[in-house]
């Protein structure tokens, strides 16, 4: 199995690439350079292990949230790559993401993820393992530091491992500080590499979208960008 996985929702850029057994990634904190930087990064990827678009099975992205020009970045490549190659394309929240990499790095059974959104807001995901891969324990959301203190106590997690992610957490720490959100924050930003997990069960389920389908989410206001041009 053969899947390119590409990353620019929030101030890291990273592809990452599937390829087998073997994964692969690029990744670089490059705030306000994504659309400089993806395309180099992607040819390297697929130049270093001698792989055209064409060879891949799938592609997946982060699909948001994330801030609105890099979603729309990764949103405007997989289409413009799924369209020239005729690939399918999975579609993997930031969050999930970010979640997904606690897990496999730091053995987090459980993740709250939260990501700063800027105007006293933060993108807010809470998630559980299940059989090596992150489920949603509550959706997603945007909220205030306040609100998101609140929906994770709907849930205990006394009797699990638990970790953070997302730049959330430091951005607005006075507001989100508890006796129960005291644990390390390992993972800040998400990377492609952790997307591939989730794509790989993704594409061997079927769960996977034509590039008409390709939709970022932004959570706020639930804006949406139209893809392709001339696609209504």
């Amino acid at each position: 199995m053969k899947i390119l996985a590409i990353d620019t929702a929030t101030e890291a850029c990273s592809v990452a690439l599937l390829n087998g057994n073997v994964k692969d990634v690029i990744f670089e904190i490059c705030p306000q350079q994504h659309s400089q930087r993806i395309l180099p990064m992607i040819d390297k990827l697929l130049s270093k292990h001698a792989i055209n678009i064409t060879d891949l099975d799938a592609l997946a992205y982060c699909r948001g949230p994330g801030s609105f020009t890099g979603v729309r970045i990764a949103t405007g490549i997989v289409q413009g790559l799924a369209l020239g190659a005729d690939l399918p394309v999975i579609e993997v929240s930031t969050l999930a993401v970010m979640a997904q990499e606690n897990y496999m790095q730091h053995g987090y059974l459980i993740t709250k993820v939260l990501i700063d959104a800027r105007m006293q807001e933060v993108y807010f995901g809470h998630f559980q393992v299940h059989n090596g891969i992150v489920a949603e324990l509550q959706g997603e959301a945007v909220l205030t530091p306040a609100e998101a203190v609140a929906k994770f106590a709907e849930i205990s997690d006394d009797n699990e491992a638990v970790g953070r992610a997302g730049t959330g957490w430091s951005a607005y720490s006075e507001a989100l500080m508890t006796s129960q959100n005291k644990d390390p924050i390992n993972v800040l930003y998400p990377c492609a590499e952790f997307i591939l997990p989730i794509a790989e069960k993704a594409f061997k389920d079927g769960s996977t979208i034509t590039v008409d389908d390709v939709t970022p989410i932004y959570l706020r206001d639930k804006v949406t960008w139209k893809k392709l041009p001339g696609k209504e």
